[in-house]
């Protein structure tokens, strides 16, 4: 008798081809660990029975395939009956909920892109006031427990911290706390080469920097070469994607008037074949990168070059929360994304908070104001970065006070301290003002270099 196999509704198309293989018992070759992973878990959930639902057109030999059945309406109801309010702690004086979370975890980088950072590079932190990497997890799972679903890696660069793969394998492993997506903002220069093993710890989504498909102007724009590089790991994130990798890409390219504006259809039409997201940014002011309104070109001019050539373009409906505004070509595979902080803010739907990589929380990209996690975290380490070792003896020393239990008052059992962290970063949030400065503010105000703060 045919087995009755049972998938998940959801995966992509090529993802669903991966386990029609597996299920026919046929070899695949030459697959990374993650993929062979995959093939492995659905070979073994090939013998779970579940309650089916049966579609009888399979043709003879091939094992029938059932979808768990969905919630019934009355467990939905009693589900979100019994949801918990989202954290009050993460929620701003304008109900604006923050489930997403940016850490920066490197001030360094190797590039120096215009817009970024100064040619001669910024002042670094000294290394000793910059997040250890227990740290980054502890703050990663006290945002998770109070309902972040979503955390970004920034930098700098984050692919040149050392320990970037344990860092995510740390941070993945809180999905089973509720967190949703791992992503990661990167110039593309060296992710080819860890992206196997990022995809393995959790990785789901990659923003990757690129302002130009010129190997010349490219140096130019960031004042390094490797733009083969690059390209060689936008290939190799596609490539990924189509043996089932679970991850979502997008590039980002900010249009510069006098620079890359002659750009902005080639990289459109990178899409035509390729399930690619590039999004065009406006200009923005940071510390340090010259920036004139002179420079900047408004979502609405990108518009109407784009439509110069392809008048057909149409707005694609998004989230809420999305900071882009997303329009496809009809027939591309790819879209095209517009980030209009400056023209037209989406600070209405901010659901963003930042650290840097020093320890700071930011609650507006455009604000200069800040409030240090980090000093508090190790107030109880005299100050000094918490390590691994430091990081269990404190923990130790907590749940001693409760004779080895948790504290049913706190959620991960640091007691004071994280009550202490909680207040200050509600504190912080709630101080959050409606909406960022305009543009001829922004363009006077001080504030880091974008690469001392992660985007």
């Amino acid at each position: 008798m045919t087995p009755m196999v049972s998938i998940r509704p959801g995966p992509s198309a090529a993802h669903n081809a991966l386990r029609c293989a597996a299920l026919r018992g046929k070899p695949l070759l030459n697959l990374p660990a993650w993929a062979l992973r995959t093939r492995r878990s659905i070979a073994t959930n090939a013998a779970v029975q579940e309650t089916p639902v049966e579609y009888p057109s399979y043709p003879p030999g091939v094992p029938s395939v059932s979808i768990a059945p969905r919630r019934s309406l009355e467990e939905r109801k009693k589900a979100v009956k019994n949801a918990k309010p989202f954290s009050e702690f993460l929620t701003d004086t304008f109900n604006r909920q923050h489930d997403y979370l940016r850490i920066s975890i490197t001030e360094r980088c190797n590039l120096r892109c215009l817009y970024c950072m100064p040619e001669e590079g910024v002042p670094l932190s000294p290394p000793a006031h910059l997040l250890t990497t227990p740290e980054i997890f502890y703050l990663s799972s006290l945002f998770v427990s109070q309902g972040v679903n979503k955390i970004r890696l920034t930098g700098g660069e984050p692919t040149v911290r050392r320990d970037i793969v344990p860092l995510m394998q740390s941070i993945g492993s809180l999905r089973s706390k509720g967190l949703r997506e791992l992503a990661l903002t990167t110039n593309g220069i060296s992710l080819h080469r860890k992206l196997d093993s990022m995809v393995e710890a959790g990785l789901t989504g990659v923003n990757l920097s690129l302002d130009t498909l010129d190997p010349f102007q490219f140096q130019i724009m960031t004042r390094r070469k490797g733009f083969e590089a690059v390209m060689k790991s936008i290939d190799r994130v596609l490539e990924m994607k189509k043996l089932g990798a679970n991850i979502k890409l997008k590039v980002n390219c900010v249009v510069m008037r006098g620079l890359n504006e002659r750009e902005i259809i080639p990289f459109v039409e990178l899409g035509r074949e390729k399930d690619i997201e590039v999004r065009f940014i406006e200009y923005m002011p940071f510390g340090g990168n010259k920036w004139s309104q002179g420079k900047m070109i408004s979502f609405q001019e990108m518009l109407d070059i784009i439509r110069t050539k392809y008048p057909d373009l149409r707005k694609v409906p998004g989230h809420k929360n999305d900071t882009s505004k997303t329009y496809e070509v009809p027939g591309f595979v790819g879209k095209v994304g517009f980030i209009t902080s400056m023209t037209n803010d989406f600070c209405g739907t901010c659901n963003r908070l930042r650290i840097t990589g020093d320890g700071n929380l930011k609650v507006c990209l455009h604000g200069n104001a800040e409030v240090s996690l980090r000093d508090l975290l190790r107030k109880d380490n005299g100050g000094e970065p918490i390590d691994q070792e430091a990081f269990e003896r404190i923990r130790q020393i907590e749940m001693d006070r409760r004779d080895g239990r948790l504290s049913d008052q706190t959620v991960l059992g640091w007691g004071q301290r994280e009550k202490e962290l909680l207040q200050v970063i509600g504190a912080a949030v709630k101080r959050k003002a409606e909406k960022h400065a305009d543009i001829g503010d922004l363009e006077n105000m001080e504030n880091r270099p974008m690469i001392l703060i992660g985007g």
